[in-house]
């Protein structure tokens, strides 16, 4: 089962694919689920239906599809437009980022005894074929990493690492461009992480029971067509149980948040010499069992309300 978002109409609207690549509209297969919910539901408001959702899309596979619910090569953005909080993310989560990282800025840092978290706001969030916003007044330093993303389906706090999988819905990839010159400026990571149109999502989420074990899966991410990122999400020094663990400690998660879990090396400011993102590149992001995202940079334009 796959779960999307797709531009119809003029609007955001929410699809899903059960089988095959054949693409419904959410509101007219589950008609009966709605009661009492927006007259234009998004995929989150979905989401938080949990199992009952999941249920009904069995239902609706053994019924059969409303012929008019069916769409013709979705205009897919990013599955979730606006999250209800910022993405959550985690630093440094793969040794050999860590220590290419180390490598290129000549220090000798250990691996992290806890997740580092920080966050990126929903105004970076972008999805598929959208561009990345080159902000050539505030950075020239712009980078890629792609990552695994995780989608909360149940809420909760306190969440223990062996009940983590009843609370995932599903999985997305996702690409934290990172404006290098502002991360280290700023001695943080949320400014340069923050910028708009620096988090390309999608291009669907692909539920996890379609998944099983995800941590085999391939991660990828090329520049125009050179394979800069390639590596397993074995590779990752902590595990999504331990991610969810320790971010839901004292912290509620709920239903629609989402997980960045980290990316692996490759990235362009440590490659010798480095290389930053520049306009007209092509940024293509694969998780295998997931799919594929690009993205092209465009500078941004200067603009105040």
């Amino acid at each position: 089962m796959r779960f999307g978002t797709a531009f119809v109409e003029g609007e955001h609207a929410p699809v899903m694919s059960l089988d095959g690549n054949d693409w419904y509209l959410m509101a007219a297969c589950l008609k009966d689920m709605l009661n009492g919910v927006d007259e234009n539901p998004s995929l989150a408001d979905f989401i938080a239906f949990g199992d009952e959702l999941v249920e009904a899309c069995r239902v609706t596979r053994t019924k059969g599809f409303p012929s008019a619910a069916r769409i013709e090569s979705p205009d897919f953005r990013a599955p979730i437009p606006r999250p209800g909080k910022n993405v959550f993310c985690v630093g440094r989560n793969y040794a050999d980022h860590i220590a290419e990282d180390n490598r290129s800025r000549d220090l000798n840092t250990d691996l992290p005894k806890y997740p580092q978290f920080f966050t990126k706001p929903a105004t970076s969030v972008v999805g598929p074929g959208e561009p990345i916003l080159l902000h050539e007044k505030v950075t020239r330093r712009l980078d890629y990493e792609v990552e695994l993303a995780v989608v909360i389906g149940r809420a909760g706090r306190d969440i223990a690492q062996d009940r983590v999988e009843e609370h995932l819905f599903g999985y997305m990839i996702c690409n934290d461009v990172t404006a290098r010159d502002l991360q280290r400026r700023h001695d943080q990571w949320f400014k340069g992480k923050g910028l708009d149109g620096s988090c390309p999502m999608g291009p669907w989420i692909v539920h996890k029971s379609a998944l099983g074990d995800v941590s085999n899966l391939a991660i990828r991410l090329s520049v125009n067509g050179e394979s800069r990122q390639d590596a397993r999400i074995k590779d990752m020094i902590f595990t999504i149980p331990e991610l969810v663990g320790s971010l839901s400690a004292g912290l509620t998660l709920e239903a629609g948040d989402i997980i960045a879990t980290g990316t692996p090396s490759g990235v362009g400011y440590a490659m010798d010499p480095r290389q930053y993102l520049q306009a007209g590149d092509v940024v293509r992001c694969e998780i295998e069992g997931i799919g594929v995202i690009e993205n092209t940079v465009a500078l941004a334009t200067l603009q105040s309300r």
